[in-house]
């Protein structure tokens, strides 16, 4: 193995890559590149491709073609040594032609620039014919073509306005409807009154009123143990609430709710999609009991 072959597997094996990822990085048959590193440049098709070879090799694991081939050179056949008096010397056999067929040669080139301008001369004098003879049918599709574009535009015109008027007239009514819409839940919101009217150890009263809806929601935040009564005391539920689920019930027609919670911080309370704040901090009193007295509004 040559010191230029030790070189490239060296590098190769550092790169982590098999003469069989090599082949397919660059392309170059397995035996080829055996034959680089064991500086066996006799199995190559010719000097042109053991360069070319060593080149992709180089590339393909991260070195410098050119350096390499300065500081080798003595080990890389030269290309033009030998090469290319054998490549001139076989062009010279192949382009010797018989003297009597070299005239033509000469005068093949005359001969098709000669056609090719005659040519091009019969084809200008047949549009000028032809234009000359048919101005009037020009003229005419001219107009024609210009009516029909007048018309077309507009059409164009008549139908983009009245689409934009319609349009204008839509937004106009989405507006005027989402500004009802957000008047009502503005004013929704705003007769809602819910209040904390007393609050002791894990007890808390809160008022509801200014409204004709009761409508609760208790949602969970992990695992919480709750039960919800009426004001009678009649259980409507009673049970652990998995996490990220809700229990719903309408107390419309009822004068109070009690919820019984067992996990507060894990617990949150919606009357009427409005959120009950805690008037009792959950994290220090984790078991509360939460009543809310409903006054339903005339």
């Amino acid at each position: 193995m040559t010191e230029l072959g030790n070189r490239l597997k060296e590098a190769r094996e550092a790169k982590g890559l098999s003469l069989e990822d090599l082949q397919e990085l660059t392309k170059i048959q397995k035996r080829y590149l055996i034959g680089i590193e064991e500086g066996n440049y006799s199995m190559m098709p010719g000097k042109f491709y053991v360069r070319a070879f060593i080149k992709q090799y180089c590339e393909a694991v991260g070195l410098d073609s050119e350096e390499i081939f300065e500081q080798y050179k003595s080990e890389i056949p030269s290309v033009y040594s030998e090469e290319l008096p054998e490549q001139l010397s076989r062009v010279q056999s192949r382009k010797t032609i018989p003297a009597g067929d070299s005239k033509v040669v000469e005068l093949l080139p005359k001969i098709l620039a000669a056609v090719l301008v005659i040519g091009a001369a019969v084809l200008i004098w047949v549009l000028v014919l032809n234009y000359m003879s048919n101005p009037d049918n020009d003229k005419k599709d001219a107009k024609q073509s210009d009516a029909v574009d007048y018309n077309k535009s507009e059409e164009f015109n008549k139908e983009e306005k009245n689409a934009d008027q319609k349009q204008n007239e839509e937004k106009s009514d989405s507006s005027e409807k989402k500004n009802e819409d957000d008047t009502a839940v503005k004013d929704d919101k705003k007769e809602q009154n819910l209040a904390v009217t007393s609050s002791s150890g894990k007890n808390s009263t809160y008022e509801l009123k200014n409204t004709d809806t009761f409508k609760l929601k208790v949602t969970s935040k992990g695992s919480p143990w709750v039960g919800i009564k009426n004001g009678e005391g009649k259980l409507l539920f009673q049970g652990t609430i998995e996490k990220d689920k809700s229990q719903e019930i309408d107390f419309t027609n009822e004068k109070e709710a009690v919820i019984n919670i067992g996990r507060a911080y894990e617990t949150e309370i919606y009357v009427n999609d409005e959120k009950l704040e805690y008037s009792i901090s959950p994290t220090e009193v984790n078991t509360q009991l939460v009543t809310i007295q409903f006054t339903k509004a005339e």
